[in-house]
């Protein structure tokens, strides 16, 4: 009997080092973020606003946390290329899908998506909230929202808008605007985001909504006409826009936001890493300084309110899109 409590105890000393030593390294496995260098896989060209934003957001983090951060852009398929690209990763979140306005648009928008973004993907944090600008080429005969609206209705079917593309945010709120105000005009596509407002300037497109950054000095030039922003206040880099609300279609204020999500199973540990390095980016002068450069403002918050916002986004552009009885293929 004294032998056999023996061997069990000897065991039991033998074990009980290489025990507290396996659970040591899996915690400190757990809690080593990031393992090499982290991927912002953003889902648009470069130049784009998710593109820039989250150049603008990984600088800062290289230089204050002093992580390894690329860049990596994957455009098509209505940001699906990049969404299947992050989901091919490990899920230790060293690989984050750059999302945005499309984003919460593709499962309505492209048949058969292998993925759910509430599945598959693990809020990090809402980074940035901007506004479109609703601009007319100035041989348009409107002067305001309400005379675009007039303008339409004369003439059904007749007057064209342009976008960079399906699935993007101008054709997205085109089509909202449209389903609002009870117009019609057509939708005209562009690979090209600099043809589409190359099409603009020349007439051949009547109205755009657009991003503030490549139209700010064409409409100061008197380029294109600015009927309002989209937002529910005026923007400091175009204050003599009136707003959606105070052109009297307070439904057509929309934001054109981005944030950032990893692969469902990722260790909180990191997610909880990468939301507070990032929401102490965005209090940094000099980043807010870039935003606001390109017409954006920081939001931060907690990866849970980012859920349910992208939760409210899905909703909200699934029932625009059906109404408006849009469909494309990736």
């Amino acid at each position: 009997m004294r032998s056999h409590l023996f061997v069990r105890t000897a065991s039991l000393l033998v074990l009980t080092p290489v025990l507290i030593w396996t659970s040591c390294r899996e915690a400190a496995a757990q809690t080593s973020f990031p393992a090499g260098t982290i991927r912002f896989v953003a889902p648009f060209s470069p130049s784009t606003p998710p593109d820039i934003i989250s150049r603008i957001v990984s600088k800062e983090l290289t230089e204050a946390e002093g992580w390894r951060l690329i860049v990596e852009n994957r455009p098509g398929g209505v940001t699906t290329i990049a969404a299947n690209d992050v989901l091919t990763q490990p899920a230790d979140g060293n690989s984050l899908y750059a999302m945005s306005v499309p984003s919460a648009a593709a499962p309505s928008l492209v048949p058969n998506v292998s993925f759910d973004l509430n599945r598959d993907f693990d809020p990090v944090i809402k980074t940035t909230v901007s506004y479109n600008v609703l601009v007319v080429n100035p041989s348009v005969p409107a002067k305001t929202v309400a005379e675009l609206v007039a303008l339409l209705k004369s003439q059904p079917d007749k007057l064209t808008f342009s976008s960079g593309g399906f699935g993007t945010p101008a054709h997205l709120i085109g089509e909202q605007f449209k389903l609002q105000t009870g117009t019609r005009a057509q939708h005209v596509p562009y690979a090209q985001f600099p043809q589409a407002i190359g099409d603009l300037l020349n007439g051949t497109n009547a109205f755009m909504f657009i991003t503030m950054l490549p139209v700010v000095d064409l409409i100061k030039t008197g380029k294109l006409r600015a009927l309002a922003v989209t937002g529910p206040k005026r923007v400091p880099i175009l204050p003599e826009v009136p707003t959606i609300v105070e052109a009297g279609y307070p439904s057509l204020v929309i934001e054109d936001w981005t944030g950032f999500a990893v692969k469902h199973g990722t260790p909180k540990a990191a997610v909880t890493q990468l939301n507070a390095a990032i929401n102490k980016a965005l209090e940094k002068t000099s980043v807010r300084e870039a935003l606001a450069k390109i017409g954006a403002e920081p939001a931060g918050g907690t990866p849970e309110q980012f859920g349910r916002f992208i939760g409210d986004e899905v909703a909200h552009w699934h029932k625009v899109i059906a109404d408006a009885g849009i469909k494309v293929q990736p």
